[in-house]
């Protein structure tokens, strides 16, 4: 079996950026991973890109071969469509391909357009990564949905706003020396409960921002990275995906997310770790109790007790497992197709040690990323180590 290596990131800036279009964004993106890879465009074998609402946003589907043209690759290219989790679930296929030997060198990415919108046509897309039946005709809008999450977490094991403040101050704090992230601007705890609620117990500080952004990786087997002498000491080790029923009526538990849970499960079993060898993480915060929910379903807390790991420091860029330095969703924004690729680019150049953190975590050599779908309908977890 072949071992999968990140020869190349490239991200866009992260942010409100309405006149652009999604190949234009995907093309930057891949411009800056091309060049990060020493990887010629003509080694791609295939583009695998994940895309959330295209068809919505810019009226535009069968997106794979617009965006293989934009990345100036003449290759075969897939959309993959997951909600927030299409790109990494465009990954977790990329590696099994290098893998199994189908493939030396692909190109993995996703892009979303979504400013373009506005608030309320950016927030009803949204909603249709929710049940429609159930839910979006009866009103339901994610930040809803996870004002249900953040209710039914605290009733079962306790908690309150002010502990969930400390997530978003954490992350946007981390954010402050990320180029790449939207908001780079430190907010206080006070800020954070004073601000407008958008569904309590969840404010404007507790959510992340509608965003416009691409994100890229070129991806080869460790065979490739020999023969072409690429400086690639990163590699993908590990690779979950877990699922749950689409509504949140429809679950044992609101307080808890299984499908993380064993997305996290059998990347760790596919890398042969445990979660007390992870050194760093990005997970999906799209809303402060999300980044609670995660780390208790990836191993980085236990059960009932990520409620205050921000709050107490544990997950702080001093932390014992630093979580979201790029700031996260909540501060370095979240274009949807693009979220999942560009956790593994964050996470690839700390373990490199070129993020603007990475002396921060200078003795990490693993990282686990976590991008969830929906209210974690879906869930996708990779395991990056340093290899060489």
């Amino acid at each position: 079996m072949s071992e999968v290596r990140v020869a190349g990131v490239g991200l866009t800036p992260f942010g409100n950026s309405p006149e652009r279009t999604g190949r234009d964004l995907f093309a930057e993106a891949t411009i800056a991973a091309f060049e990060d890879a020493s990887v010629p465009r003509e080694d791609i074998e295939e583009v695998l890109y994940g895309n959330f609402m295209g068809e919505i946003a810019e009226h535009q589907g069968h997106q794979g071969p617009l965006m293989a043209d934009a990345a100036g690759v003449d290759a075969p290219a897939t959309r993959y469509e997951a909600a927030c989790a299409s790109s990494a679930t465009a990954v977790r296929d990329a590696v099994a391909r290098i893998r199994s030997g189908q493939a030396d060198v692909l190109l993995v990415g996703g892009a979303e357009r979504m400013s373009n919108l506005g608030t309320g046509g950016a927030t009803e897309a949204l909603a249709i990564a929710a049940d429609d039946l159930w839910e979006v005709r009866a009103g339901m809008t994610f930040p809803a949905a996870y004002a249900l999450m953040a209710e039914a977490y605290f009733e079962t094991y306790g908690g309150d706003s002010e502990d969930l403040a400390h997530v978003a101050v954490k992350n946007h704090a981390n954010a402050v020396e990320n180029d790449y992230a939207q908001y780079q601007r430190e907010i206080t705890v006070e800020d954070v409960l004073e601000a407008p609620r958008v569904a309590t117990p969840l404010g404007l500080y507790d959510s992340c921002p509608i965003s416009d952004g691409a994100s890229a990786l070129v991806l080869v087997s460790e065979s490739y990275a020999d023969r072409k002498g690429l400086d690639a000491s990163v590699a993908i080790t590990g690779s979950g995906q877990g699922g749950d029923r689409m509504a949140l009526q429809d679950r044992e538990t609101m307080a808890r997310t299984p499908a993380a849970s064993e997305a996290s499960e059998k990347a760790y079993d596919d890398a042969g770790i445990g979660p007390e060898e992870v050194g760093v993480a990005e997970v999906h915060d799209c809303f402060t109790i999300a980044e609670v929910l995660a780390i208790e379903a990836i191993g980085l807390a236990s059960e009932g007790e990520g409620i205050a790991a921000a709050r107490e420091g544990r997950t702080t860029v001093e932390g014992e497992v630093p979580v979201n330095l790029s700031g996260g969703l909540k501060a370095k924004g979240h274009p949807v197709g693009a979220t999942g690729v560009s956790q593994l680019a964050e996470l690839t150049k700390l373990l490199r040690g070129d993020h603007p953190h990475g002396d921060r975590v200078e003795d990490a050599d693993v990282g686990v990323a976590h991008n969830a779908g929906g209210t974690v309908a879906s869930a996708v977890v990779h395991v990056l180590e340093v290899v060489a």
